[in-house]
């Protein structure tokens, strides 16, 4: 799953990241790390200078996140809910993808990543609006997320956390027959589309600023 969902929405995290800048010697969290896809990528372009705490709810992700950055000494798991987010030390950027719309309330999360950055540090967000998704023309569902839709909340949810949003956008993979778009929406639905066109559920990016003062 890891791999399959860097290769779908490799382009959102690439051009986030982009823009922030990321560089060299950053500290970063990825908040709700799952497989470990993100940290890893985050560590690849903060080096080792650079230190990438990969936080999830999950006890078994801190093993999986271990196995995804092995050669990375710079990658640091912990088990921790995103409610009670807790670092050692500020950092320059939090991040989250497919998190929010899981989370009983998706502001106090928003509100303790960006109490985890320094003043001026960055809370990058990406979240779903998983009913604009298609195949074959009839939209996508998510029974089992608490907020499927929330992408389309998302700037505002993260003015509300007190945050400046500086930019926002919408990028959603497509595809028709066999290839990763297909398979990746095989995995969440457990049913081949087969030929069908596919447009998976937009993926809303969020870049929000902590205040300097």
């Amino acid at each position: 799953m890891k791999g399959l969902r860097d290769d779908v929405y490799r382009r959102p995290l690439a051009t986030a990241l982009e823009r922030l800048g990321l560089g060299p010697g950053w500290r970063c969290v990825d908040v709700g790390a799952g497989g470990g896809d993100v940290a890893v990528a985050l560590a690849e372009v903060v080096g080792r200078e650079g230190r990438v705490y990969a936080v999830d709810s999950d006890p078994l992700a801190r093993d999986v996140v271990a196995a995804a950055a092995a050669e990375f000494s710079q990658v640091l798991a912990i088990t921790q809910a995103a409610e009670d987010l807790t670092l050692p030390e500020p950092v320059d950027l939090a991040f989250c993808r497919f998190l929010l719309l899981h989370v009983l309330d998706p502001v106090p999360v928003l509100a303790r990543m960006a109490g985890a950055v320094r003043p001026g540090g960055w809370v990058v967000a990406q979240e779903p609006i998983t009913s604009a998704g298609r195949v074959d023309g009839a939209p996508l569902s998510m029974p089992d997320a608490r907020h499927p839709d929330i992408g389309a909340l998302l700037p505002a949810l993260v003015r509300d956390a007190g945050l400046e949003v500086v930019d926002a956008w919408a990028e959603a993979p497509a595809g028709a027959g066999p290839g990763p778009v297909a398979d990746y929406l095989a995995s969440l639905t457990e049913m081949d589309p087969g030929d069908d066109p596919i447009v998976l559920p937009p993926l809303v990016t969020v870049l929000g600023r902590r205040p300097l003062a």
